[in-house]
């Protein structure tokens, strides 16, 4: 049996995907749980970003995570309402930045959310309505750039306004509450096979 540790943890919003930081005030991973030494984030969610994180204590197993070979599925809350143009875009492709450099994201899936996902309010309210409409759009990425989905979403004209990793694998977050943690047996098997 691998001595190795795994968690899965719906990650809040306000939180960093990390356990230290040089910034004070900043909400950490390890203020959820106790988590065992030389735990990592796999990948990871920003501060304003929340849902299905997964952790480990397997470097070997954070890579294999990380790769093409594990699809990562987000909603997105965009400003506006998304249409068919846009998502073919984000289906094809569009240019972003990756720190400083034009890049072209990889053929992805995409799909508009109607009507929108149940989520809970966020613990900070997202904008008024009186802003304008919003809607929701789910994109599956088997690549991780920083912040690509917002990126993307904003190459194809509707900026993120709320985003939420659902799935990794065929680990999905469903209705597990943000916040919790829950400790995995085997998580290459999991991310085979749906449980969550």
């Amino acid at each position: 049996m691998s001595q190795h540790r795994h968690f899965i943890i719906h990650k809040p919003y306000g939180y960093l995907s990390q356990f230290v930081c040089d910034q004070k005030k900043k909400k950490l991973l390890g203020e959820l749980y106790e988590f065992p030494e030389g735990t990592m984030a796999i990948g990871r969610l920003d501060e304003d970003s929340e849902g299905l994180l997964l952790l480990t204590t397997d470097g070997k197993m954070s890579e294999y995570v990380r790769s093409s070979d594990v699809e990562k599925e987000y909603f997105a809350q965009v400003d506006g309402i998304i249409h068919e143009e846009a998502i073919e875009k984000l289906k094809s492709g569009v240019e972003i930045s990756v720190e400083g450099v034009k890049y072209f994201t990889k053929p992805c899936k995409a799909r508009r959310i109607n009507p929108a996902p149940p989520f809970p309010e966020r613990s900070r309210k997202i904008r008024d309505d009186r802003h304008g409409p919003t809607s929701w759009v789910s994109i599956t990425l088997t690549e991780g750039k920083f912040r690509q989905v917002r990126k993307m979403t904003a190459a194809a004209g509707f900026p993120t306004l709320r985003l939420i990793r659902v799935r990794i694998g065929a680990i999905q977050l469903n209705n597990f509450p943000s916040g919790e943690v829950k400790e995995l047996e085997d998580l290459e098997k999991c991310l085979h096979e749906s449980f969550v």
